[in-house]
């Protein structure tokens, strides 16, 4: 173990992971806001939709992970300081929860953290579960996803002049359920499984070299297997399929999450946190990594801050309708470098970011 892995017991390969998840998060969340999906050439659309649910799977990922690193005494320890730790991530969850819902509140539908809040409260009750039990109770939220994909109607709820945009009954109970359960960006049939998934492996020692290494090339593997299949199984089902209802089954995009979606994002999602345990490993020294750490700390604040002063700025600009991807990829890149300049300037002077600070006072 080198001492630039862990600083202060946090394991910065995984803040920088969490810069690179946020700039992934910035480029899908402003393409969507400005509406220039699809308008623009050919590369851009592909590099834009590399990030597409793949940001947001890293994202809960880590939370599953920092849960599990936050929780390691308890898991060793006696019934009383579970108890304690599940307090603690109840705090926790019900902060992520109504930030998330002020978010949604303000007019951004697309927010991740009232269901953070949810996956947090879950994962509360299985800090102690053994990492086989979880493993199963993953793969069945996982099927029980598939499975009601299948059988209900996916695009319940949401408007059908703005499919994916608008969600016409969210603030009642049947509507908000729907979307928390089954059908919203990020529900719980299958999201929780990144997020149970991160918990296993941070049980794991993740300053071990050979187990990063297996695990980066398991994961590598996995990836090109599962895209594989998915093109495969894509291509022969037109057959007897029509390509919306191939697409629907087997494509590894967001919508619908199904199985494909989830076991190709998981792999990639493991492997950006190996590539990046590795670069700060071997980086540890240069400004540009210890930059994107101190931006993955304050990851919380800048998710926040991208929807309050990113989307403010691009009202003030008048560019929010009808926009290009080089403009939204444009403004994500320089908000990201605004976001990483706010990130150097206050860890020079504050251990914790504004938000961070804030859901720690009032947890502990």
């Amino acid at each position: 173990m080198t001492k630039h892995q862990i600083t202060n017991g946090r394991i910065e390969g995984l803040d920088f992971a969490r810069a690179l998840a946020l700039f992934g998060m910035f480029v899908v969340n402003y393409k969507v806001i400005v509406e220039a999906e699809g308008n623009g050439s050919e590369w851009l659309i592909w590099f834009t939709e590399l990030f597409q649910g793949r940001a947001s799977a890293v994202f809960v990922l880590l939370a599953g992970i920092g849960i599990s690193l936050m929780t390691k005494k308890a898991r060793n320890g006696d019934s009383n300081i579970i108890r304690i730790s599940k307090k603690n991530i109840w705090k926790r969850s019900a902060f992520l929860f109504l930030l998330g819902m002020v978010l949604y509140v303000v007019g951004w539908t697309g927010d991740i953290l009232h269901y953070y809040g949810v996956f947090m409260f879950i994962a509360s009750f299985l800090i102690a579960t053994s990492s086989k039990m979880i493993i199963i109770i993953c793969s069945l939220f996982g099927l029980i996803a598939q499975i009601m994909q299948v059988t209900s109607n996916y695009l319940k709820g949401w408007n059908h002049d703005r499919p994916f945009i608008e969600y016409t009954d969210f603030w009642t109970i049947e509507g908000f359920m729907r979307n928390l359960l089954f059908n919203g960006y990020h529900p719980i049939f299958p999201w929780i499984c990144f997020f149970l998934l991160g918990m296993i492996i941070g049980r794991l020692e993740l300053t071990n070299k050979n187990l990063i290494k297996k695990m980066g090339n398991i994961s590598f593997l996995l990836l090109l297997f599962f895209e594989i299949t998915s093109r495969v199984l894509l291509q022969s089902s037109l057959k007897i399929l029509d390509l919306e209802s191939a697409s629907y089954l087997f494509q590894t995009g967001p919508i619908p999450p199904n199985l494909f979606y989830l076991t190709s994002n998981a792999s990639s999602a493991v492997l950006i946190v190996v590539i990046s345990i590795n670069v700060t490993r071997k980086f540890s020294g240069n400004w540009l990594v210890k930059a994107l750490i101190n931006t993955g700390q304050l990851s919380l604040t800048h998710y926040v801050s991208h929807v309050f002063v990113g989307i403010g700025i691009l009202v003030l600009l008048g560019r929010l309708v009808n926009q290009t991807l080089e403009l939204s990829l444009i403004f994500s890149t320089l908000f990201f470098v605004g976001s990483m300049l706010f990130s150097i300037i206050w860890r020079k002077k504050f251990k914790r970011g504004p938000i961070e600070w804030m859901m720690r006072k009032l947890v502990n």
